[in-house]
């Protein structure tokens, strides 16, 4: 079964997923849509699809199309999940799914409710330096005492990975820290009982704190110690560093190595080293199959109640 695929917001997380899509044999990209039509046009013709739309509602009515991966501004999220759930349609939407909890609880209630494939975009769950850290741990080789992350940018101006700008403002809690939270309660495989959080001062312009350290602890005492930042002007990027029971490990994006720097081979854990491409073919495989994928919206949520909480906590 070909599953055919349209690519919603053509920005530089869209095109990494068409990219990634482009070596998956049973995804097929069939549409592609974006806010402007010559845009829409000219990354139809790039990449082989059908059609480019300016109108997302269009885009849902065309009968032999099978999902969405949703790479759009963070705040069409929410209405375009539960458009494109409504409308028949299986749908993976990058994170944050919503910017607030209410909203992700809307998301996950419309997939129960229709039955379709609705998976959140938490990539870090497919890297495959993650998958094998993760593999040690299901083998029960290795168990997590600590996780101490940093995810670090130099972003004064909203501008986006390939340097154009942003019609839409980035977000330490809801977007970057939404990768540590759900990896996290992933990897432990434990549910999050302690989140302290503390931020910053805000960009005068952005309205966005540019500084954020946050604490987590499970219910068995694993903690996990997260600081992000948009001044850092250094390595940029989001490191990890697990400490266990039976070793230390340092994931940097695909790569891994011992605390000692000893590399570690991860070419062989899965099909692909590109955790992009390792899940849009998850959602391909969810829909084909007609099973709950990893990262479905449903099992990601927990990550979402203790972003709420940490929300509070930095507004009071």
């Amino acid at each position: 079964m070909t599953v055919n695929i349209a690519v919603v917001g053509l920005g530089a997380f869209g095109q990494k997923h068409l990219d990634a899509l482009a070596n998956i044999a049973d995804a097929n990209i069939k549409y592609v849509a974006h806010s402007r039509q010559n845009v829409a046009d000219e990354i139809a013709e790039k990449y082989g699809a059908e059609k480019g739309f300016d109108s997302y509602t269009e885009l849902l009515a065309q009968p032999d199309l099978d999902g969405v991966i949703l790479a759009t501004p963070t705040q069409m999220h929410h209405d375009q999940t539960i458009e494109a759930l409504r409308a028949g349609k299986h749908v993976m939407v990058e994170i944050p799914m919503a910017d607030n909890l209410q909203g992700v609880q809307e998301i996950v209630d419309v997939q129960q409710e229709t039955g379709l494939i609705a998976m959140a975009g938490h990539t870090r769950r497919f890297n495959p330096s993650h998958q094998w850290v993760h593999n040690k741990i299901t083998a029960g080789e290795f168990s997590i005492q600590q996780m101490d992350v940093q995810t670090y940018f130099f972003r004064r101006t909203n501008m986006n990975a390939l340097g154009q700008p942003r019609s839409w403002t980035d977000h330490l809690l809801w977007h970057h820290a939404a990768h540590t939270v759900d990896l996290f309660q992933y990897q432990t495989g434990e549910k999050i009982v302690k989140a302290n959080a503390i931020q910053g001062p805000k960009h005068p312009e952005l309205g966005i704190a540019m500084d954020m350290s946050i604490q987590l602890a499970t219910e068995t005492g694993k903690i996990c110690t997260l600081s992000l930042s948009f001044n850092n002007d250094g390595p940029l990027g989001t490191f990890f560093r697990y400490i266990g029971d039976t070793g230390t490990y340092i994931a940097r994006y695909d790569d891994l190595v011992t605390g000692k720097e000893e590399v570690i081979d991860v070419s062989n854990v899965d099909v692909s080293m590109n955790g992009i491409e390792l899940q849009d073919r998850e959602f391909v495989a969810a829909i084909q199959e007609g099973r709950e994928p990893n990262a479905s919206v449903a099992q990601v949520l927990p990550c979402y109640i203790v972003l709420d909480r940490l929300q509070q906590q930095l507004d009071y």
